[in-house]
């Protein structure tokens, strides 16, 4: 956004939510028409200037989010939303409140790093333009399979990322898994992949969702063509609930010995945990533990939720 828009956007916002003043009489301040103070207002709450709130004695969200906050030492948004909606109504309701909160956060010379999935593509629809400079979005992990290079997948979501804050995009075009971690050994030690993973190690800021195996809604990983049968089964007797960037681990955050990570090209959960920034998005009670696992696992910094699942999250007895 232009600089002087930004500054009108701003002004006008101050005079209508702090001042108390008619959009008539802003426009008159401003010297301009009720119909541009009115898309001056809009853009105000778009791009993040203004955050509406509204607190209601009958809202458990705070009481919610205290708890969590408490419990798992993570920044967090829960999401009200009504328990007709299905669960892909959910996820949309979230992926905007997730992208409201990212856009405050990306600030310029940022490396911003960016999962692949459902959860992410979602996001990556609502977010609006911020203008920054010298970012880069870099993706975390590959996304081809035996069935599609997933090329096409994954770089819808960087671009969209990358146009609304106007960074340059990095994509990692490589399997979500190696057939063998020798290979993945060789690939590591080549200069083209180490530009890549050398980004991944400057993040500030890390964006992704939670993979699960008991989700109703199946997560792009275990619906997409990256496992098969024997994959599922090793999966199973290794106890795992979920993943994060396909990188799995068990419900108590654990990840050693899980073989199927030697072959994965997401970052490992140690690296994960030294970004400074880490917004984890989750939509879906049936997420519930995968999620566990992801805060078990400290991997989490802002979580982004629904209701019902922050409900499961902190367990009725909690409540007061």
């Amino acid at each position: 956004m232009p600089h002087s828009r930004h500054a009108d956007a701003l002004r006008a916002a101050q005079l209508y939510y702090m001042q108390d003043l008619t959009m008539d009489a802003i426009a008159r301040e401003l010297r301009t028409s009720r119909s541009t103070v009115s898309r001056l207002l809009s853009t105000a709450r778009d791009t993040g200037l203004v955050q509406i709130q509204i607190r209601s004695p009958l809202d458990t969200g705070p009481e919610l989010e205290s708890i969590i906050r408490s419990e798992y030492n993570v920044d967090v948004h829960v999401v009200p939303v009504l328990e007709s909606l299905n669960e892909a109504e959910t996820l949309d309701r979230v992926a905007m409140q997730a992208a409201r909160t990212i856009g405050p956060l990306v600030d310029s010379n940022a490396i911003i790093g960016v999962a692949w999935g459902s959860t992410l593509s979602a996001v990556s629809r609502h977010l609006t333009r911020k203008i920054t400079h010298d970012s880069v979005i870099v993706q975390l992990n590959g996304a081809g399979n035996m069935h599609t290079t997933g090329i096409t997948y994954a770089s819808d979501i960087m671009r969209r990322f990358g146009s609304a804050y106007g960074a340059r995009v990095e994509q990692f075009p490589v399997p979500a898994f190696f057939d063998h971690a020798s290979t993945k050994t060789a690939m590591w030690n080549e200069r083209s992949v180490q530009r890549i993973l050398d980004l991944q190690s400057r993040m500030s800021i890390a964006v992704f969702g939670v993979g699960s195996v008991d989700a109703d809604y199946p997560s792009h990983v275990y619906a997409g063509g990256y496992l098969d049968e024997n994959d599922l089964k090793v999966l199973a007797s290794s106890d795992v609930v979920g993943d994060v960037a396909t990188v799995f681990f068990r419900g108590d955050g654990s990840s050693d010995g899980i073989t199927l990570n030697e072959r994965s090209t997401g970052p490992s959960l140690g690296q994960l945990r030294q970004v400074r920034r880490r917004i984890c998005v989750v939509s879906g009670a049936s997420k519930i533990n995968g999620l566990r696992g992801a805060l078990a696992a400290g991997l989490a910094t802002d979580l982004i939720l629904d209701e019902a699942m922050a409900r499961r999250l902190v367990g009725s007895e909690n409540m007061a």
